[in-house]
């Protein structure tokens, strides 16, 4: 037990001054440590104490993925703890919590991590079959869902998302409201998502548009970064707009009185429009 105490004080250690690479290394020794007291998977005889450690190091384990940037281990670490969560939870249920040390837990960071995880990559179902539990098991103990404000941030994200709101998401994911600095790394690959969606759509939308609008409207930081960015998208610059490539149509005529494949596109448009009008505003404070 104290070499597990030692490890944990360590990675705390490591993971304080983004000392990333040794905190990996202590996490293999933690876990061969866990193995060897097969505590790697949690038992119904294993120790709560024992427990509770163990659930501490993935925990741990699973923010420093985070901080490398390296989402497949921060999934597998999330579905490695859920085993700890229920047999805590069944713990608490049956015993009243006696032995266990949830003083440390992190489950409501580390699973509000995981549904911004989702949402980043757009995994909507699995964010709702995961949101769904976590309603009814705060519905039994008469709470809601966002009254954690783990949890609470990507919910209030993805029902902007819904509402195709993406200046709120932008402005969620930089304002004060970010629970912390783990949940901004994703907050970041959510806005390229969305940068990449708008791009699509301006692209079938719209034939140009001008680069001052178009820095706000993709969230990007200068005419600078909108050069580089349409650079790597196959966009032409010219006299201050970006003009997108056009599809050839070799070979088509349009039909009288039939609508053009580009005429229904624009009516995906109205996103884009009413985000232009909010990017002509941000530019009177960006």
């Amino acid at each position: 037990m104290a070499d597990l105490r030692t490890v944990i004080s360590q990675l705390q250690t490591s993971l304080s001054k983004q000392q990333l690479d040794q905190a990996s290394s202590q996490l293999s020794h933690a876990k061969r440590a866990l193995l060897q007291q097969n505590a790697l998977v949690p038992t119904p005889s294993t120790p709560p104490q024992l427990l509770s450690q163990a659930r501490h190091i993935l925990e741990l384990g699973a923010i420093t993925s985070i901080r490398r940037a390296d989402a497949p281990s921060f999934t597998r670490y999330y579905q490695q703890l859920q085993p700890f969560y229920d047999a805590e939870r069944h713990i608490e249920a049956t015993a009243g919590g006696k032995g266990l040390d949830l003083s440390t837990s992190q489950r409501s960071k580390i699973t509000g991590l995981y549904l911004l995880l989702l949402l980043s990559v757009g995994n909507n179902t699995d964010f709702h079959t995961v949101l769904e539990g976590l309603v009814v098991e705060a519905s039994l103990k008469g709470k809601s869902v966002e009254d954690d404000p783990y949890i609470k941030y990507p919910v209030e994200l993805e029902r902007s998302l819904m509402e195709g709101s993406y200046d709120r998401v932008w402005r969620e994911t930089k304002s004060e409201r970010v629970p912390t600095e783990d949940f901004g790394l994703f907050s970041n690959v959510l806005v390229g998502t969305i940068r990449r969606e708008i791009a699509d759509c301006s692209e079938k939308a719209y034939p140009s548009l001008p680069i001052s609008n178009a820095k706000n409207l993709l969230f990007l930081d200068s005419e600078g970064a909108v050069a580089e960015f349409a650079q790597e998208r196959g966009w032409v610059l010219r006299d201050g707009r970006i003009y997108f490539p056009q599809e050839a149509e070799e070979g088509s005529q349009a039909i009288p009185g039939q609508r053009s494949e580009k005429d229904i596109l624009v009516a995906s448009g109205t996103v884009i429009e009413n985000t232009i009008g909010y990017a002509r505003e941000l530019e009177t404070i960006v």
